[in-house]
Protein backbone atom coordinates (compact mmCIF):
# COMPACT_ATOMS: atom_id res chain seq x y z
CA UNK A 1 0.00 0.00 0.00
CA UNK A 2 1.02 3.33 -0.42
CA UNK A 3 2.25 5.15 2.57
CA UNK A 4 -0.93 7.55 4.18
CA UNK A 5 -1.28 10.00 6.61
CA UNK A 6 -3.12 8.19 9.56
CA UNK A 7 -5.92 10.92 8.83
CA UNK A 8 -6.80 8.90 5.78
CA UNK A 9 -6.83 5.78 7.16
CA UNK A 10 -10.14 3.29 7.08
CA UNK A 11 -11.81 3.25 10.32
CA UNK A 12 -11.61 -0.41 11.44
CA UNK A 13 -14.20 -1.99 13.51
CA UNK A 14 -13.78 -4.89 15.64
CA UNK A 15 -16.67 -7.38 16.66
CA UNK A 16 -15.18 -8.37 19.75
CA UNK A 17 -14.70 -6.89 23.08
CA UNK A 18 -11.53 -5.68 24.31
CA UNK A 19 -9.82 -6.22 21.58
CA UNK A 20 -6.93 -4.01 19.94
CA UNK A 21 -6.72 -3.55 16.38
CA UNK A 22 -3.18 -2.66 14.53
CA UNK A 23 -2.97 -0.95 11.20
CA UNK A 24 0.23 -1.50 9.37
CA UNK A 25 1.99 0.87 7.39
CA UNK A 26 4.39 -0.78 5.08
CA UNK A 27 7.26 1.37 3.52
CA UNK A 28 8.32 -0.66 0.21
CA UNK A 29 11.41 0.33 -1.14
CA UNK A 30 11.61 1.87 -4.64
CA UNK A 31 13.34 -1.31 -6.14
CA UNK A 32 10.85 -3.21 -4.99
CA UNK A 33 12.28 -4.93 -2.20
CA UNK A 34 10.25 -4.49 1.09
CA UNK A 35 13.15 -4.10 3.97
CA UNK A 36 12.14 -1.96 6.67
CA UNK A 37 8.65 -1.76 8.40
CA UNK A 38 7.18 1.56 9.77
CA UNK A 39 4.44 1.90 12.14
CA UNK A 40 2.21 4.56 11.28
CA UNK A 41 -0.42 4.29 13.98
CA UNK A 42 -2.02 2.66 16.70
CA UNK A 43 -5.67 2.29 16.62
CA UNK A 44 -7.62 3.09 19.60
CA UNK A 45 -8.65 0.25 22.36
CA UNK A 46 -11.68 -1.28 22.21
CA UNK A 47 -13.12 -2.66 25.09
CA UNK A 48 -13.54 -6.31 25.30
CA UNK A 49 -11.56 -9.69 25.87
CA UNK A 50 -8.89 -10.24 23.05
CA UNK A 51 -10.28 -12.63 20.49
CA UNK A 52 -8.43 -15.48 19.20
CA UNK A 53 -5.90 -15.04 16.63
CA UNK A 54 -7.34 -14.55 12.99
CA UNK A 55 -5.18 -16.72 10.58
CA UNK A 56 -2.80 -15.24 8.86
CA UNK A 57 -3.96 -12.96 5.62
CA UNK A 58 -2.62 -13.62 2.63
CA UNK A 59 0.35 -11.80 1.51
CA UNK A 60 -0.43 -8.64 -0.08
CA UNK A 61 0.65 -8.03 -3.56
CA UNK A 62 3.46 -5.46 -3.56
CA UNK A 63 3.01 -2.08 -4.02
CA UNK A 64 4.42 0.10 -6.82
CA UNK A 65 7.62 1.25 -6.73
CA UNK A 66 7.84 4.81 -5.94
CA UNK A 67 8.82 7.57 -8.00
CA UNK A 68 12.57 8.11 -8.95
CA UNK A 69 14.27 10.58 -6.74
CA UNK A 70 15.49 14.01 -7.68
CA UNK A 71 18.91 14.15 -8.93
CA UNK A 72 21.56 15.54 -6.87
CA UNK A 73 23.54 18.81 -7.79
CA UNK A 74 26.31 18.18 -9.87
CA UNK A 75 29.92 18.54 -8.12
CA UNK A 76 32.64 21.17 -8.19
CA UNK A 77 34.86 20.95 -11.24
CA UNK A 78 38.74 19.56 -9.93
CA UNK A 79 41.81 20.75 -9.96
CA UNK A 80 43.13 21.13 -13.52
CA UNK A 81 46.32 18.73 -14.04
CA UNK A 82 49.71 20.02 -14.17
CA UNK A 83 50.65 21.17 -17.94
CA UNK A 84 52.88 18.71 -19.46
CA UNK A 85 56.71 19.12 -20.26
CA UNK A 86 57.62 20.31 -24.34
CA UNK A 87 58.23 18.27 -26.79
CA UNK A 88 61.95 18.74 -28.45
CA UNK A 89 62.81 20.86 -31.32
CA UNK A 90 62.27 19.89 -35.15
CA UNK A 91 65.64 19.12 -36.44
CA UNK A 92 66.69 22.83 -38.99
CA UNK A 93 65.54 22.07 -42.55
CA UNK A 94 68.49 22.06 -45.49
CA UNK A 95 69.68 25.79 -46.62
CA UNK A 96 68.18 26.74 -49.95
CA UNK A 97 70.64 26.80 -52.89
CA UNK A 98 72.43 30.11 -54.03
CA UNK A 99 71.37 32.17 -56.71
CA UNK A 100 73.40 32.25 -59.73
CA UNK A 101 75.70 35.43 -59.99
CA UNK A 102 74.91 38.33 -61.82
CA UNK A 103 76.65 38.87 -64.88
CA UNK A 104 79.17 41.66 -64.58
CA UNK A 105 78.93 45.43 -65.72
CA UNK A 106 81.17 46.62 -69.35
CA UNK A 107 84.20 48.56 -68.58
CA UNK A 108 83.94 52.68 -68.55
CA UNK A 109 86.03 54.80 -71.20
CA UNK A 110 89.44 55.49 -70.16
CA UNK A 111 90.36 59.37 -69.20
CA UNK A 112 92.79 61.58 -71.23
CA UNK A 113 96.14 61.93 -70.43
CA UNK A 114 97.30 64.82 -68.29
CA UNK A 115 99.25 67.52 -69.79
CA UNK A 116 103.44 66.64 -68.75
CA UNK A 117 104.66 68.62 -65.42
CA UNK A 118 107.15 71.33 -65.88
CA UNK A 119 110.86 69.78 -65.35
CA UNK A 120 112.73 70.23 -61.83
CA UNK A 121 115.72 72.12 -60.94
CA UNK A 122 118.70 69.85 -60.13
CA UNK A 123 120.72 69.91 -57.26
CA UNK A 124 124.06 68.55 -56.66
CA UNK A 125 124.78 67.56 -52.79
CA UNK A 126 128.30 68.18 -51.85
CA UNK A 127 127.97 67.31 -48.16
CA UNK A 128 129.45 69.03 -45.20
CA UNK A 129 130.36 73.19 -46.23
CA UNK A 130 134.54 73.48 -46.80
CA UNK A 131 135.39 77.22 -46.57
CA UNK A 132 138.32 76.31 -49.26
CA UNK A 133 136.13 74.42 -51.65
CA UNK A 134 134.42 76.53 -54.36
CA UNK A 135 130.39 76.04 -54.90
CA UNK A 136 128.87 76.22 -58.20
CA UNK A 137 125.06 77.64 -58.28
CA UNK A 138 122.59 75.01 -57.04
CA UNK A 139 125.05 72.73 -55.04
CA UNK A 140 123.98 72.40 -51.69
CA UNK A 141 125.71 71.78 -48.21
CA UNK A 142 125.52 70.78 -44.89
CA UNK A 143 126.33 72.94 -41.99
CA UNK A 144 125.79 72.92 -38.40
CA UNK A 145 122.77 71.05 -39.00
CA UNK A 146 120.93 72.81 -41.73
CA UNK A 147 120.99 72.47 -45.57
CA UNK A 148 121.94 75.45 -47.64
CA UNK A 149 121.88 75.96 -51.73
CA UNK A 150 124.52 78.07 -53.32
CA UNK A 151 122.59 80.74 -55.12
CA UNK A 152 125.50 82.56 -56.95
CA UNK A 153 125.10 82.35 -60.74
CA UNK A 154 128.54 83.14 -61.28
CA UNK A 155 129.70 79.97 -59.91
CA UNK A 156 132.33 81.80 -58.17
CA UNK A 157 131.08 81.05 -54.23
CA UNK A 158 134.40 80.52 -51.82
CA UNK A 159 134.52 81.16 -48.30
CA UNK A 160 131.42 82.39 -47.77
CA UNK A 161 129.80 80.71 -44.93
CA UNK A 162 126.36 79.72 -45.23
CA UNK A 163 124.66 80.83 -42.48
CA UNK A 164 126.41 84.41 -42.97
CA UNK A 165 126.41 84.98 -46.27
CA UNK A 166 122.60 85.75 -47.84
CA UNK A 167 123.76 86.67 -50.70
CA UNK A 168 125.89 83.10 -51.53
CA UNK A 169 123.72 80.59 -49.89
CA UNK A 170 119.64 80.11 -49.59
CA UNK A 171 118.69 78.05 -46.48
CA UNK A 172 116.59 74.95 -47.82
CA UNK A 173 115.79 73.27 -44.57
CA UNK A 174 116.92 74.07 -40.58
CA UNK A 175 117.81 71.82 -38.36
CA UNK A 176 114.93 70.47 -36.59
CA UNK A 177 114.43 71.00 -33.08
CA UNK A 178 115.35 67.34 -30.76
CA UNK A 179 113.10 65.02 -29.92
CA UNK A 180 111.61 64.40 -26.74
CA UNK A 181 113.13 62.01 -24.19
CA UNK A 182 112.26 58.31 -25.35
CA UNK A 183 111.41 56.33 -22.14
CA UNK A 184 113.64 54.91 -19.90
CA UNK A 185 114.01 51.30 -20.53
CA UNK A 186 113.62 49.02 -17.98
CA UNK A 187 116.82 48.02 -15.86
CA UNK A 188 118.87 45.46 -16.66
CA UNK A 189 119.69 42.54 -14.71
CA UNK A 190 123.28 42.94 -12.79
CA UNK A 191 126.51 42.16 -14.15
CA UNK A 192 128.66 40.31 -12.15
CA UNK A 193 131.44 41.68 -10.25
CA UNK A 194 134.23 42.20 -12.30
CA UNK A 195 137.93 41.05 -11.50
CA UNK A 196 139.62 43.50 -8.97
CA UNK A 197 141.83 46.27 -10.64
CA UNK A 198 145.85 45.67 -10.43
CA UNK A 199 147.14 47.64 -7.11
CA UNK A 200 148.37 51.24 -8.27
CA UNK A 201 152.00 51.85 -7.99
CA UNK A 202 153.61 53.61 -5.30
CA UNK A 203 153.91 57.03 -4.92
CA UNK A 204 157.64 58.42 -5.20
CA UNK A 205 159.68 59.09 -2.60
CA UNK A 206 160.56 62.59 -0.93
CA UNK A 207 163.75 64.18 -0.94
CA UNK A 208 165.80 63.46 1.84
CA UNK A 209 165.43 66.03 4.63
CA UNK A 210 168.09 68.28 5.11
CA UNK A 211 170.66 67.68 8.35
CA UNK A 212 169.21 68.54 11.60
CA UNK A 213 171.83 71.08 13.90
CA UNK A 214 174.53 70.18 15.79
CA UNK A 215 173.67 69.09 19.68
CA UNK A 216 175.04 71.45 22.07
CA UNK A 217 178.31 70.58 24.05
CA UNK A 218 177.57 68.48 27.12
CA UNK A 219 178.01 69.96 30.22
CA UNK A 220 181.93 69.95 31.68
CA UNK A 221 181.88 67.59 34.83
CA UNK A 222 183.20 68.51 38.13
CA UNK A 223 186.39 68.67 38.98
CA UNK A 224 188.24 65.98 40.47
CA UNK A 225 188.84 65.61 43.43
CA UNK A 226 192.89 66.22 44.39
CA UNK A 227 194.67 62.62 44.39
CA UNK A 228 196.48 61.91 47.91
CA UNK A 229 199.73 63.77 47.35
CA UNK A 230 199.23 64.48 44.25
CA UNK A 231 198.00 67.16 41.67
CA UNK A 232 194.64 68.41 41.46
CA UNK A 233 193.22 66.72 38.07
CA UNK A 234 191.85 69.04 35.44
CA UNK A 235 188.67 69.61 34.62
CA UNK A 236 187.11 67.77 31.66
CA UNK A 237 184.02 66.12 30.61
CA UNK A 238 184.28 63.09 32.49
CA UNK A 239 187.83 64.77 34.39
CA UNK A 240 190.95 63.19 33.50
CA UNK A 241 191.68 61.02 36.64
CA UNK A 242 194.73 62.98 38.82
CA UNK A 243 197.93 61.61 39.61
CA UNK A 244 197.13 58.68 42.51
CA UNK A 245 193.94 60.76 43.02
CA UNK A 246 190.52 59.88 43.22
CA UNK A 247 188.53 59.89 40.03
CA UNK A 248 186.17 63.22 39.70
CA UNK A 249 182.58 62.99 39.15
CA UNK A 250 181.55 62.11 35.62
CA UNK A 251 179.94 64.62 33.45
CA UNK A 252 176.60 64.45 31.46
CA UNK A 253 177.16 61.14 29.26
CA UNK A 254 177.05 62.19 25.66
CA UNK A 255 175.96 59.34 22.68
CA UNK A 256 178.64 56.77 22.93
CA UNK A 257 180.41 56.07 20.10
CA UNK A 258 180.26 54.38 17.53
CA UNK A 259 177.78 56.35 15.98
CA UNK A 260 175.90 55.50 12.83
CA UNK A 261 177.68 56.93 9.53
CA UNK A 262 175.36 58.29 6.76
CA UNK A 263 177.59 59.58 4.04
CA UNK A 264 177.29 59.06 -0.07
CA UNK A 265 179.30 56.53 -1.58
CA UNK A 266 179.10 56.89 -4.98
CA UNK A 267 177.96 60.02 -7.76
CA UNK A 268 177.71 59.41 -11.32
CA UNK A 269 179.53 61.55 -13.55
CA UNK A 270 178.07 61.59 -16.78
CA UNK A 271 175.53 59.91 -18.72
CA UNK A 272 174.64 55.66 -18.80
CA UNK A 273 175.21 54.54 -22.33
CA UNK A 274 171.82 54.35 -24.01
CA UNK A 275 169.61 50.68 -23.18
CA UNK A 276 167.84 51.22 -27.51
CA UNK A 277 166.51 48.44 -29.95
CA UNK A 278 167.98 46.14 -28.24
CA UNK A 279 166.05 42.91 -25.84
CA UNK A 280 169.59 42.38 -23.90
CA UNK A 281 169.63 43.16 -19.97
CA UNK A 282 171.77 46.35 -19.86
CA UNK A 283 173.35 48.49 -17.18
CA UNK A 284 172.12 52.03 -16.73
CA UNK A 285 174.68 52.57 -15.03
CA UNK A 286 178.03 55.07 -15.77
CA UNK A 287 181.34 55.60 -14.21
CA UNK A 288 181.73 58.01 -11.49
CA UNK A 289 183.09 58.60 -8.09
CA UNK A 290 183.36 56.81 -4.89
CA UNK A 291 182.46 53.18 -5.04
CA UNK A 292 179.58 50.46 -5.44
CA UNK A 293 181.27 48.14 -3.70
CA UNK A 294 180.90 46.59 0.12
CA UNK A 295 183.60 44.33 1.47
CA UNK A 296 182.88 40.54 2.47
CA UNK A 297 181.93 40.54 6.30
CA UNK A 298 181.38 44.76 5.99
CA UNK A 299 177.71 44.42 6.14
CA UNK A 300 176.12 44.89 10.18
CA UNK A 301 172.53 44.55 10.75
CA UNK A 302 170.57 47.57 10.07
CA UNK A 303 172.81 49.37 7.53
CA UNK A 304 170.77 50.56 5.05
CA UNK A 305 171.31 52.39 1.64
CA UNK A 306 169.39 54.59 -0.46
CA UNK A 307 169.78 54.93 -4.01
CA UNK A 308 168.71 57.56 -6.50
CA UNK A 309 168.37 57.59 -10.28
CA UNK A 310 167.38 59.97 -12.84
CA UNK A 311 167.38 59.84 -17.00
CA UNK A 312 165.18 59.89 -20.30
CA UNK A 313 163.16 57.33 -21.65
CA UNK A 314 161.35 56.40 -24.76
CA UNK A 315 158.94 53.45 -25.61
CA UNK A 316 156.84 51.84 -28.18
CA UNK A 317 153.15 51.42 -27.21
CA UNK A 318 152.65 47.94 -25.40
CA UNK A 319 156.27 46.93 -25.14
CA UNK A 320 157.59 46.31 -21.83
CA UNK A 321 160.43 47.47 -19.78
CA UNK A 322 162.33 45.53 -16.65
CA UNK A 323 164.42 47.03 -13.84
CA UNK A 324 166.38 44.47 -11.94
CA UNK A 325 168.54 45.74 -8.88
CA UNK A 326 171.29 42.98 -8.17
CA UNK A 327 174.39 42.80 -6.18
CA UNK A 328 176.77 41.18 -8.77
CA UNK A 329 174.92 38.55 -10.16
CA UNK A 330 172.41 37.95 -7.34
CA UNK A 331 168.89 39.84 -7.93
CA UNK A 332 168.01 41.75 -4.55
CA UNK A 333 164.95 43.25 -6.24
CA UNK A 334 162.75 42.67 -9.73
CA UNK A 335 159.75 44.91 -11.24
CA UNK A 336 158.53 42.22 -13.48
CA UNK A 337 157.72 43.15 -17.44
CA UNK A 338 155.72 46.48 -16.64
CA UNK A 339 154.01 47.44 -19.57
CA UNK A 340 154.88 50.82 -21.31
CA UNK A 341 152.62 53.50 -23.20
CA UNK A 342 153.92 55.82 -26.13
CA UNK A 343 156.48 57.63 -24.53
CA UNK A 344 159.07 60.33 -26.36
CA UNK A 345 161.96 61.79 -23.68
CA UNK A 346 159.68 60.93 -20.98
CA UNK A 347 161.38 62.22 -17.60
CA UNK A 348 162.33 59.22 -15.36
CA UNK A 349 162.93 58.64 -11.62
CA UNK A 350 164.00 55.79 -9.90
CA UNK A 351 164.66 55.21 -5.96
CA UNK A 352 165.33 51.98 -4.01
CA UNK A 353 166.04 51.42 -0.49
CA UNK A 354 167.42 48.64 0.94
CA UNK A 355 167.96 46.99 3.99
CA UNK A 356 170.46 44.28 5.60
CA UNK A 357 167.77 42.06 7.58
CA UNK A 358 170.48 39.28 9.05
CA UNK A 359 174.21 38.78 7.95
CA UNK A 360 175.80 35.14 6.88
CA UNK A 361 175.66 33.38 4.42
CA UNK A 362 173.17 32.06 1.34
CA UNK A 363 169.93 30.68 3.42
CA UNK A 364 171.19 32.91 6.39
CA UNK A 365 171.75 36.57 5.40
CA UNK A 366 168.71 38.68 4.81
CA UNK A 367 168.34 41.65 2.62
CA UNK A 368 164.85 43.55 1.95
CA UNK A 369 164.70 45.93 -0.94
CA UNK A 370 162.13 48.78 -2.28
CA UNK A 371 162.12 50.31 -5.70
CA UNK A 372 159.84 53.36 -7.00
CA UNK A 373 160.07 53.87 -11.11
CA UNK A 374 158.28 57.15 -11.97
CA UNK A 375 157.57 58.74 -15.16
CA UNK A 376 156.24 62.46 -16.46
CA UNK A 377 155.90 63.35 -20.21
CA UNK A 378 157.31 66.42 -20.71
CA UNK A 379 154.43 67.32 -23.37
CA UNK A 380 151.49 67.34 -20.46
CA UNK A 381 153.09 66.23 -17.37
CA UNK A 382 151.21 63.05 -17.14
CA UNK A 383 152.15 60.77 -14.66
CA UNK A 384 152.74 57.46 -14.31
CA UNK A 385 154.91 54.33 -13.19
CA UNK A 386 155.10 51.13 -10.78
CA UNK A 387 156.59 50.26 -7.73
CA UNK A 388 157.74 46.49 -6.42
CA UNK A 389 158.54 45.29 -2.84
CA UNK A 390 161.20 42.04 -2.84
CA UNK A 391 163.13 40.12 0.19
CA UNK A 392 166.20 38.05 -0.75
CA UNK A 393 167.00 35.49 1.90
CA UNK A 394 167.83 32.75 0.22
CA UNK A 395 170.70 33.65 -2.34
CA UNK A 396 172.32 37.07 -0.79
CA UNK A 397 175.41 36.08 1.20
CA UNK A 398 177.37 39.01 3.31
CA UNK A 399 181.06 36.91 3.24
CA UNK A 400 181.46 37.60 0.07
CA UNK A 401 182.37 41.10 -1.38
CA UNK A 402 179.00 42.59 -3.03
CA UNK A 403 178.62 45.45 -6.15
CA UNK A 404 175.61 47.17 -7.08
CA UNK A 405 173.91 46.90 -9.93
CA UNK A 406 171.32 48.06 -11.72
CA UNK A 407 169.66 47.22 -15.03
CA UNK A 408 167.19 47.41 -18.24
CA UNK A 409 165.80 45.07 -20.42
CA UNK A 410 163.16 45.73 -23.28
CA UNK A 411 160.52 43.27 -24.86
CA UNK A 412 161.51 44.12 -28.05
CA UNK A 413 164.27 45.55 -30.10
CA UNK A 414 162.50 48.58 -31.20
CA UNK A 415 164.19 51.61 -32.36
CA UNK A 416 161.00 53.18 -30.16
CA UNK A 417 162.40 52.32 -27.07
CA UNK A 418 165.45 53.91 -25.25
CA UNK A 419 166.02 54.80 -21.80
CA UNK A 420 169.48 56.00 -20.36
CA UNK A 421 170.49 57.61 -16.77
CA UNK A 422 172.13 60.92 -16.62
CA UNK A 423 172.48 60.96 -12.79
CA UNK A 424 172.83 58.34 -9.97
CA UNK A 425 173.60 59.01 -6.27
CA UNK A 426 173.97 56.27 -3.77
CA UNK A 427 174.05 56.44 -0.32
CA UNK A 428 174.46 55.39 3.38
CA UNK A 429 171.33 56.58 5.13
CA UNK A 430 172.30 54.18 8.66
Amino acid sequence: MPNLPISQLPLAVSGQPQSWMAIVNYDVDPSGITNKIYFSALTEQFSGSSGTSGTSGSSGTSGTSGVDGTSGTSGTNGTSGSSGTSGTSGIDGTSGSSGTSGTSGSSGTSGSSGTNGTSGTSFLWRETYNPLTNYNYNDVVYYNGSSYISIDIFNDNTGNTPDSSPSYWSLMSSAGSSGSSGTSGTNGSSGSSGTSGIDGTSGSSGTSGSSGSSGTSGIDGTSGSSGTSGSSGSSGTSGIDGTSGSSGTSGTSAPTPPFALVYGLFAQTGDSVAVSATTVETTVIDGGVGTLTVGANQFQVGDSFRADFGGLLSAKNNDTLRIRVKAGSVILADSGPQTMTTSVDDVWQFSVNFTIRQTGTTGNADIVSLGVFHTTKQSNNAQGGFAFNTVNNTTFDTTISNTLNVTAQWSSNSPDNSIYSDIFVLNKIY
